[in-house]
């Protein structure tokens, strides 16, 4: 081979590499470091809940229009603002863009009207692992007596992972729901999916696909390109939740896709102060800025004395799991699947802040909530 053929095939090589490299991080490049410097440096410290209102059992009662309840959000986003939150993290769901696109919007666009009214900043997931694979639209169950999280649904279903020929319907969705709040600076940033590789939360194992960890590791990249399509303003994320991230050279696979494909970091941690802390440790090699988006389960040792110290010192945004206890019943603890509470209050509660008529959990928590965050 003489030298020019030489050249073109290493140049071949090369391209090769480059194409293969750029489909394994998305055909939209994500923010560079400077990008996403820039944009945490707009923010305040990022403190704030997972939210769903007490009259909700899951995201689709949330948002379908014969349940949506701007009044109760009004006022439960009231109490978000007077104990110091600047931020809510919500979920959104596939079927919800199904039934009706610009209803769907109008009804975003309102809860995104009423949140800012009470300078609060939403953090919208696209899709979710979690719960119940076999979700429906209509009228929704009723809590389980005593289970934790007894209603919450997927998105998308089992039914929807498994066939390709939905994907299209889920692309619309993505680019739909993106795009028409891309530039709205009262959305925080879009959350593509919520532990992706999550299988078998309580009792739903044998519901789920048995390939659903590689149905979603392959689909999940495809979710950064389309939302990246419409070109967002705000920032994508997806939060890695368990195993190791302290080597790069050793990143399971999907949250290999979660840290290389995100603008900025996000993670959930229910450990104590120091597991916390390691976490942090892991991620801060990464030069992204970071968000918990899931912490506080009093039992676990995390606690809102013990973390938000930690969160404000390294200057990671802390979203907690819970507003206001309700039909989700997130106050009861994950064991509950196996022993439910029917006949009693957990002695400590898991989740969530205040109840349902506003009054705290713990007043001395919400003091501490607000002196660190400095509500007066």
């Amino acid at each position: 081979m003489d030298f020019t053929n030489r050249l073109w095939a290493a140049m071949l090589i090369v391209l090769t590499l480059c194409g293969t490299a750029r489909a394994q991080l998305g055909s939209f490049p994500r923010w560079t470091e400077t990008q996403a410097s820039e944009w945490v440096a707009q923010q305040p410290w990022l403190v704030g809940s997972n939210y769903i209102p007490a009259t909700a059992i899951n995201e689709l009662e949330m948002w379908q229009p014969e349940t949506f309840d701007p009044s109760q959000i009004d006022k439960e986003l009231a109490w978000a603002q007077s104990i110091g939150l600047n931020t809510v993290r919500v979920f959104l769901h596939d079927l919800l863009w199904q039934q009706d696109p610009p209803g769907f919007k109008k009804r975003m666009d309102t809860f995104l009207a009423i949140a800012d009214k009470h300078h609060i900043r939403s953090l919208l997931v696209l899709f979710d692992s979690c719960w119940d694979p076999n979700p429906k639209l209509g009228v929704q169950r009723d809590p389980k007596p005593g289970i934790h999280n007894s209603g919450w649904v997927q998105s998308p279903g089992a039914s929807a992972l498994v066939d390709t020929t939905q994907y299209p319907r889920l692309e619309a969705y993505v680019k739909g729901v993106v795009g028409a709040f891309a530039h709205d600076k009262r959305v925080l940033g879009w959350d593509a999916w919520n532990e992706p590789d999550a299988n078998g939360l309580g009792n739903y194992k044998q519901m789920e696909p048995k390939d659903k960890a590689a149905l979603v590791l392959a689909l999940l990249p495809k979710v950064y390109d389309w939302a990246r399509s419409v070109k967002p303003t705000q920032p994508l994320t997806s939060g890695v939740w368990h195993d190791n991230w302290s080597d790069p050279k050793k990143l399971e696979p999907m949250a290999k896709v979660q840290i290389e494909m995100s603008d900025i970091l996000s993670f959930h941690n229910y450990g104590k102060p120091d597991e916390f802390k390691e976490r942090v440790a892991s991620l801060e090699q990464y030069h992204r800025p970071i968000i918990c988006t899931e912490f506080m389960a009093r039992k676990n040792g995390s606690t809102f004395q013990g973390i938000l110290p930690i969160a404000k010192k390294y200057r990671v945004g802390a979203i907690n799991w819970g507003l206001v206890a309700g039909k989700t019943q997130t106050y009861l603890p994950w064991d509950s699947w196996e022993h439910p509470y029917t006949d009693r209050e957990p002695e400590v509660w898991f989740h969530e802040i205040l109840r349902n008529d506003g009054k705290p959990y713990s007043t001395e928590e919400v003091s501490f909530i607000k002196e660190i965050t400095r509500v007066k």
